[in-house]
């Protein structure tokens, strides 16, 4: 695959179908997804980057991942979304780097990983943040609602786990989705007041 020079930095969040705490994080993903599959929808918006002198800071974009019991195993669903407000160079950019072809983590998971990748489209993608509420909308595609997880040790402040082998950030928020609907690219998912898996961070890549 053809890589280009690009970085971008952010904020991350995300949801999957795993009950809480999903054991892809902490088995690095060796152990069981507590359903069948585990289908994961990671959203992203760029607070700073640029691909050579592509800007990209202010875009958004999802990968959206459907893997079987065992995530090591490979052999993953794998699609992107880019944000319809990208302009034609930012699309074509963007949309390399979601696809894998530029590298980067993307790059990592679609070369070891996927078996079914089944494309990139261009829709608009609601990213909001209220504290320790997030919610993601994709518009034909998916959405979800998550909040994190409260410690009582420091006011505010949600559960961490550290040093993980994620790929959008080693520390990542643990978080409860209150609903989760996926639509897009041939997979079908509801799930509302389920408490299922989320996570939340700052993520910061470049190739």
């Amino acid at each position: 695959m053809a890589e280009q020079k690009w970085t971008m930095r952010g904020e991350y969040m995300e949801s999957c179908n795993c009950d809480y705490l999903c054991p892809c994080i902490y088995t690095n993903p060796q152990g069981p997804a507590t359903e069948d599959h585990c289908t994961a929808i990671l959203v992203f918006r760029i607070d700073e980057g640029n691909s050579d002198l592509v800007p990209l800071a202010g875009l958004k974009f999802a990968l959206v991942i459907r893997s079987g019991k065992v995530m090591a195993d490979g052999n993953w669903i794998f699609a992107g979304v880019v944000d319809a407000a990208a302009d034609s160079a930012q699309r074509q950019t963007l949309a390399a780097i979601v696809a894998g072809d530029a590298g980067g983590p993307p790059g990592f998971i679609r070369q070891n990983l996927v078996g079914d990748f089944r494309g990139v489209e261009f829709k608009p993608i609601e990213f909001t943040m209220d504290g320790l509420k997030r919610r993601v909308a994709i518009a034909d595609i998916a959405s979800f609602a998550i909040e994190g997880v409260l410690s009582r040790n420091r006011s505010g402040e949600p559960f961490y786990i550290d040093n993980t082998g994620h790929p959008a950030s080693r520390r990542l928020a643990l978080a409860r989705a209150t609903e989760m609907r996926v639509s897009g690219f041939g997979l079908d998912l509801d799930l509302v007041a389920k408490g299922n898996n989320g996570h939340f961070a700052p993520f910061d890549w470049s190739a």
